[in-house]
């Protein structure tokens, strides 16, 4: 049988190791959310610039019956 001086030290030890867990875990939620806003400016930028250039590929093209009709 276990002495509860041992059952309290076990659940001490468990506690930091949970503990130092979660914070090893939210740093890594705070890079990758750094990331995916970094991706997101990004992903912005390039909708714009994409909007931009189809804007200026495409003047007004008419809508005509292809040959075939």
């Amino acid at each position: 049988m276990t002495m509860p001086e041992d059952r309290l030290t076990t659940l001490e030890i468990r506690a930091a190791e949970q503990e130092k867990t979660i914070e090893e875990l939210s740093g890594q939620i705070a890079e990758q959310w750094k990331v995916i806003e970094r991706m997101q400016r990004k992903l912005d930028a390039l909708a714009e610039r994409f909007l931009a250039l189809e804007e200026q590929a495409a003047p007004d093209v008419p809508v005509t019956k292809p040959p075939h009709w």
